[in-house]
């Protein structure tokens, strides 16, 4: 395809709403930021005719909110949080997300490390230095 092909189908996709955003990846040991993470299991009740979009969209509107799944499983939803502190998290869980009509329980995973994210693995460097070996 030329370069003015593809540009055109991108700018469609987006425009359909097939592509709705890009990001980089980026490597959470070399941020500065010192956010914190954590995975929320969400269990709720599915409201009629409704299903659980409605709860859903409204708990994906929170700022703290990074991603949100519905799952299935022994939950409903998998919510991504960020935070300054696990406070802030567990402060959001408590007075935000565990009050909202519908939600029945929730369960927090406060995440440690990223091994592969979006595709992209997360190695560690390579060690350069060779031990000393004597003979």
């Amino acid at each position: 395809m030329t370069e003015e092909a593809v540009r055109a189908q991108r700018e469609q996709w987006e425009r359909e709403g097939l592509i709705v955003g890009y990001q980089a990846v980026v490597n959470e040991e070399y941020e500065h930021d010192n956010k914190v993470a954590a995975f929320i299991e969400v269990k709720m009740t599915p409201e009629r005719d409704g299903g659980f979009d409605r709860l859903a969209m409204r708990i994906s509107r929170f700022d703290e909110v990074s991603s949100c799944y519905l799952a299935s499983g022994g939950f409903d939803l998998l919510v991504l949080v960020e935070g300054k502190s696990m406070r802030d998290i567990a402060r959001f869980v408590a007075e935000k997300l565990s009050t909202l009509e519908g939600v029945l329980s929730t369960s927090t995973h406060f995440h440690l490390r990223t091994y592969k994210k979006n595709g992209c693995i997360f190695e560690a460097p390579a060690q350069t230095e060779r031990l000393v070996v004597a003979p």
